[in-house]
């Protein structure tokens, strides 16, 4: 932690709270009552309380390290209260949460972290104060590295081990121990975990088609390549040039980055092209389809299959000077009269849903949120779209498959049954030629040798999947692989 953010340690604040205790507090509530997404709700809640630079950093320590660290956490807990976390009062439990945090992983003093969190449980649950102020005493008692011996000692496995120390449910750990054996690289398992535990630096993303679009600069602000995306950057106030850009740069991983440019960099863009992205919420692919499109005189439809995603799309294109088209329905139910490709689209992005395990160093709270059963339901979910994606194209059209999972059955699961059942209908790409060849440095890559999985701890971003279809032959853009036939 910063050594500004250990000042928020020694002020109270009313009732003797801090004000980045208190918001950190109401992001937990909300992530667990109303599954709130903490990297939505933070900001907006760090802006309304009026934290300073020092507090609004201090409160995103305690917010994201808490929600990374939870499993173990609670593991830690069960043992100091000597009681399973399911009997303790959920509001106080977050609270607890929270003290524990401060003391195993920050350089806050015991007794600041121990009384601010004791008057925090006094606000939420009067009677709860004295056995939260002696659960965190317990806690202060013992060291981190002794903690971790402990809750160690508790697992039936070697993966349960993992899962507990790293704080991820054991399913997504033998999840990633499959994928990364599947590149023959299983021993980077716990260097995977830790990155997802890490925070993660803000990127940029400098839209391209506009006349500064290669400025170093942004209000006096210098920005800093991204190693591998070759319209990413970084900077030191990531957020304050995004906001004074006008919508030219915005907040992007670079992986994100690169599965949208793989689409429209594959081969050169034809004036006149249409260009679809199926599943556009929250709109930042989108934001860079239409950059793109701007510059090579294509046309961009949004589809988006939830009202207020859409909305979210329309703000995330605002500031691009190209107009897209931002349609809401069933990406499975397409209507090509109406969406104003009647022949076929020539680009479609589908960015499908997903668990979203690519992304738990930015969205912690996921991971304890999604369960194997999603897994099932979500494949079909991804085959369904697949199939309506490639019914959509024209012949010659390109489809770019990403999810931000690198879940085998999410990966190469769906993918691969989506090939057997289109046949040679559709092509195969060389996916990672194409992105290799955009990447400003040379990608570590393995495992398939025509996709992408790009990964956390080795190349900084999030855990995209990248493949590229082509449609063959001259038939008509209509689906003929049916959801019946499969």
């Amino acid at each position: 932690m910063s050594g500004g953010a250990r000042s928020n340690s020694r002020g109270g604040g009313a009732e003797g709270v801090s004000p980045a205790r208190r918001v950190a507090f109401e992001v937990l509530e909300a992530v667990r009552t109303d599954e709130a997404y903490a990297n939505l709700l933070l900001p907006t809640r760090i802006s309304r309380a009026g934290l300073n630079r020092a507090d609004a950093a201090f409160a995103t320590e305690l917010t994201y390290g808490t929600l990374r660290m939870l499993g173990f956490y609670d593991l830690v807990l069960e043992l100091a209260a000597d009681r399973p976390t399911s009997s303790i009062d959920p509001a106080v439990l977050d609270v607890l949460r929270l003290g524990v945090h401060q003391l195993l992983a920050t350089r806050v003093p015991t007794h600041a972290a121990v009384f601010e969190q004791v008057a925090l449980a006094r606000k939420v649950a009067p009677k709860a104060a004295g056995f939260a102020n002696a659960v965190l005493r317990t806690v202060s008692r013992t060291s981190a590295d002794s903690w971790r011996e402990l809750v160690g000692a508790g697992a039936k496995d070697r993966d349960d081990r993992l899962a507990r120390l790293s704080s991820h449910p054991a399913w997504i750990v033998r999840a990633f121990r499959a994928a990364l054996a599947r590149e023959g690289r299983e021993s980077e398992l716990e260097a995977l975990l830790e990155a997802d535990n890490d925070s993660p630096r803000v990127n940029l993303a400098v839209l391209p088609g506009f006349d500064d679009a290669d400025a170093e600069t942004v209000g006096g602000v210098t920005l800093e390549p991204d190693r591998y995306s070759p319209i990413g950057a970084v900077t030191d106030d990531p957020i304050g040039v995004a906001r004074s850009s006008g919508g030219r740069i915005r907040v992007q991983d670079e992986g994100s980055q690169l599965a949208a440019l793989a689409l429209t960099r594959a081969t050169p863009i034809a004036p006149g092209e249409r260009w679809l992205d199926l599943c556009a919420g929250p709109g930042g692919k989108t934001a860079v389809l239409a950059a793109e499109a701007l510059g090579g005189g294509a046309g961009v439809v949004a589809n988006e299959a939830v009202q207020a995603r859409a909305d979210l799309v329309r703000n995330a294109v605002a500031g691009v000077p190209i107009e897209v088209d931002v349609r809401v329905g069933d990406g499975r139910e397409l209507d090509l009269t109406a969406l104003g490709a009647p022949d076929g689209f020539d680009r479609i992005l589908l960015d499908a849903p997903c668990t979203g395990l690519g992304a738990l160093r930015r969205r912690p709270e996921a991971r304890w949120r999604k369960s194997p059963a999603d897994v099932a339901e979500l494949t079909k979910l991804q085959g369904d779209l697949f199939d309506a994606a490639v019914g959509a194209l024209a012949p010659g059209g390109i489809l770019a498959y990403v999810t931000c999972s690198p879940h085998t059955a999410e990966t190469h699961g769906t993918f691969g049954a989506a090939l057997a059942r289109w046949g040679d209908r559709v092509e195969q790409l060389d996916t990672r030629a194409v992105v290799v060849a955009l990447s400003r440095h040379p990608l570590d890559l393995d495992g398939d040798p025509r996709t992408v999985q790009l990964w956390p701890h080795r190349h900084g971003t999030d855990a995209m999947f990248i493949a590229l279809v082509r449609r063959t032959g001259a038939d008509s853009p209509v689906a003929d692989a049916t959801v019946a036939d499969r």
